[in-house]
């Protein structure tokens, strides 16, 4: 008999049967080629997040040889205007991430995403063609409002369309598809920064490259299905059974819904998170957890992804040949991620979290005492490799911490305190970056990666393996 109560709604119980075969038919599925394409297909938009992420160190010199930037104190803000570039990149994406991601937890993560990309690349395309410091500050705000959303939708979106026992190595080959944009941004800005084209300086090129690309991805992805997981929280059971049909049949599985008349149905009951379900006892920990870890990962990341060109010129590299070390340095970055696909399921994510950061450590120490170009280049590779392991471990784990009618909420929460830290970290860097040297910039980042590796290692829950309902 259905679960159904008299005023026609669907009962705890019923919901609970609902959820439960949906989360098994979806664990169930195999790793099969259309699974991976599926992954492939939505990391595609991940792709020109990271791009326009990484162009903030690499085409500050051609804003800077156009004398649209100055240094120092000449800045509009009083500031270096690219400190101020990165500042705003990164302020939007706590915007983005903090206020508007939560969005996702309404409307669904398909929607939510296809709004952001189409932002991102509009954004973009315009700020590629403005001649003032203030204009290109401003609409590079607005680009990073749209990257703090995308990024938060596909982590929840891919967390919950993925089985369990391959969650992990999803995000791996996820990020590996992403991360082929860092080399890419690395080796066009080598090639076209120095250049003028058509009358166009070349660091334009590559924004609109990026943008013009964003959109086109935006035409393939229209056609990706919501998430199920999502639908089922809603208590549209049956619309959830349907998508993960279709995902059963790219695997090339036997389709295994249920009959309608084996669905429980009845008034939608929504469950509706808020902010303060953030912070119930149950999560909270989790949640102080992953702010601590979000806002010192990011130092290190960023502090060394974004600032490469001026951490190699440094050391007494040129600006062209900085770019063209900066570019085999961030090969680390796909190769690295591809690399550990192969074991990223063998290791609990919070270890993965405190081996890469350890990784980070060691060869951010060595860097410091380089000047040797092939020794740079070593150690810089190791370290980038050991941010494309961080990257995507905890990606994947700071989703799977919370329940699905949170976890947009939540995550994006988190994650905006990454945004946060950077936002005031670049100009930092900067400073330090003049007053200190590499060396300087090097130690502000090993001692960021130091505390990530306490927190995590102390404080984090186990989940590997687990179904996302038992975490």
């Amino acid at each position: 008999m259905s679960e159904i109560s008299s005023a026609g709604m669907t009962s705890p119980s019923a919901e609970k049967v609902n959820t439960k075969r949906l989360s098994a038919r979806i664990d169930a599925l195999p790793a099969s080629a259309g699974l991976w394409r599926f992954i492939a297909l939505l990391s595609l938009g991940g792709f020109f997040e990271l791009y326009d992420l990484f162009q903030t160190g690499y085409i500050s010199a051609g804003l800077l040889a156009e004398n649209i930037f100055h240094v120092g104190s000449q800045g509009v803000f009083g500031l270096s205007d690219q400190a101020a570039f990165a500042s705003s990149t990164f302020l939007g994406l706590f915007t983005g991430a903090s206020l508007l991601a939560p969005y996702a937890d309404r409307f669904g993560r398909r929607l939510t995403f296809m709004c952001a990309l189409a932002w991102y690349g509009c954004f973009s395309l315009i700020m590629a063609f403005q001649n003032q410091a203030e204009w290109i500050i401003f609409f590079r705000f607005l680009v990073g409002v749209g990257l703090g959303i995308e990024l938060v939708t596909i982590d929840t979106y891919l967390t919950e369309c993925v089985p369990g026992y391959l969650r992990s190595k999803a995000f791996a080959f996820a990020f590996f598809v992403q991360f082929l944009s860092v080399p890419a941004v690395a080796l066009m800005s080598w090639w076209l920064v120095p250049q003028t084209l058509f009358g166009l300086t070349g660091w334009r090129y590559v924004v609109i490259a990026g943008a013009l690309c964003s959109l086109v991805i935006w035409l393939i992805r229209k056609n990706l299905p919501e998430s199920p997981r999502w639908l089922a929280q809603q208590g549209r059971h049956s619309e959830a059974h349907q998508v993960v049909s279709l995902m059963e049949a790219r695997c090339g599985v036997p389709c295994t819904a249920p009959r309608d008349n084996e669905i429980e149905t009845g008034e939608i009951i929504e469950k509706k998170g808020t902010f303060r379900d953030i912070w119930r006892p149950e999560y909270r920990q989790r949640t102080l957890m992953l702010v601590v870890m979000n806002f010192f990962q990011s130092i290190g990341f960023f502090g060394f992804g974004n600032w490469l060109p001026a951490l190699l010129s440094g050391k007494g590299a040129s600006i062209t040949h900085s770019l063209l070390y900066a570019f085999f340095i961030t090969l680390a970055y796909p190769l690295g991620s591809l690399i550990c696909s192969r074991y990223a399921d063998r290791i609990e994510n919070k270890w993965q979290i405190v081996l890469s950061s350890l990784m980070t450590v060691i060869f951010g120490t060595l860097f410091a005492l380089q000047s040797n170009p092939v020794l740079l280049i070593i150690c810089g590779f190791c370290i980038t490799w050991s941010n494309a392991w961080l990257t995507y471990s905890y990606h994947a784990y700071q989703t799977e911490v919370f329940p699905t009618f949170i976890r947009a909420r939540a995550v994006g929460f988190c994650y905006s305190f990454s945004r946060l830290s950077t936002v005031f970290s670049s100009i930092l860097i900067g400073m330090i970056l003049q007053v200190a040297g590499s060396q300087g910039v090097i130690a502000f980042i090993v001692i960021s990666m130091l505390i990530v590796m306490l927190v995590i290692g102390v404080f984090g829950p186990k989940t590997r393996g687990l179904n996302l309902e038992n975490i």
